[in-house]
């Protein structure tokens, strides 16, 4: 793989991913360091479903019935519940040699190609059916316009291969970006794709269908100062279009830039790209990552966060449940990039 971007077979973990020799994400030295400090998911695969299930539960699937779930925040199940996928060994990395990056552009350099599997017993965490699962990550660099920009791509598959004839998947990574060099996020310049949200209620889960976003505008820059603007919300990509017509498998579905951000001190620029219909965006309040070997304490605004997903919670609604549905002899996919440089 390339030198600037390392991974870990816990959570399939992304380590390090290095622009100008300056880490832009978070994370531990060692394996070992996220068993132990690891609160904030720094890096980590996400699933079986990402984000927040309302009520600890889902609601209704395999003709109608529910299936109880751990509440690890608050009444809800974040991040797969309390054993997420974040937090189990995958096998891997296995290498599978030189492959491009669908969509996008400019000529891969590198296409170093890694995969990591699990396996998710039937009633893991709660949630019905065995699913095996694959993370396959993309490394190399693309020059255009006289820069070098370093690339990862993110692709995910899951299937069910036993136990039931449907469950939900919502799968997603974790990283936080820092692109300051420094403590805090504060100074960074970003740009989100789309004006319209999922309003939320106290807990972080959806009311409704989209509305405008009222803190900052969509396709125009603003700069992240050292406590606002305070940022947990789930962005839709398009609101005009169905939810319901989301496949399964959004891996066909053309590249989106989500998030543009920039620091004018230390000129990185990052981009980030999905076929996902929509992206949370999280700019940390909550991180609380004490000093550990010979790092700094990692506290609120340490890192930002970018996650591309279904929306939250589809599974209990039923104008969105199509988007999280897997079923037997299907296939649910997605793929995202990160493309980095330094002016």
């Amino acid at each position: 793989m390339a030198d600037e971007i390392s991974f870990l077979p816990l959570g399939a973990i992304i380590q390090s991913f290095k622009v100008g020799g300056l880490n832009i994400v978070q994370g531990f030295p060692t394996q070992e360091l996220y068993v132990s400090h690891n609160g904030p998911f720094f890096g980590e695969t996400i699933g079986r479903v990402a984000n927040r299930i309302s009520g600890a539960k889902i609601a209704s699937v395999n003709g109608g019935n529910s299936y109880p779930l751990a509440a690890n925040n608050g009444p809800n199940t974040l991040h797969g519940g309390l054993e997420g996928w974040g937090k189990r060994i995958w096998d891997g990395p296995k290498p599978l040699g030189v492959r491009g990056i669908p969509g996008l552009e400019g000529e891969l350099r590198g296409g170093e190609t890694v995969e990591f599997t699990l396996r998710s017993k039937d009633g893991d965490e709660g949630f019905p059916g065995e699913v095996l699962a694959r993370v396959i990550y993309t490394t190399g660099k693309i020059s255009e316009g006289g820069r070098e920009a370093v690339v990862l791509g993110l692709e995910y598959e899951a299937e069910l291969v036993g136990g039931a004839e449907e469950t939900v998947i919502n799968m997603t990574n974790h990283t936080y970006f820092n692109l300051t060099g420094g403590a805090s996020i504060e100074g960074t310049i970003v740009k989100l794709c789309s004006p319209s949200h999922l309003p939320l209620d106290e807990w972080n889960v959806p009311t409704g269908g989209p509305t405008v976003y009222a803190k900052v505008a969509a396709n125009e820059e603003f700069t992240l100062g050292a406590e606002e603007p305070d940022i947990d919300d789930c962005f839709v990509v398009d609101p005009s279009a169905s939810p319901s017509a989301v496949p399964i498998d959004t891996r066909g579905e053309p590249l989106v830039a989500l998030v543009q951000a920039r620091h004018p001190e230390t000129n990185v620029h990052l981009e980030v790209y999905s076929t996902e219909p929509s992206f949370q965006y999280y700019t940390g309040r909550w991180i609380d990552v004490p000093a550990v070997d010979g790092l700094p304490a990692r506290g609120a605004r340490s890192g930002f966060c970018v996650e591309p997903s279904r929306f939250v919670n589809a599974c209990n609604v039923d104008e969105w449940k199509s988007q999280m549905l897997l079923k037997k002899g299907e296939k649910y996919g997605c793929r995202t990039v990160y493309k980095a440089w330094k002016e």
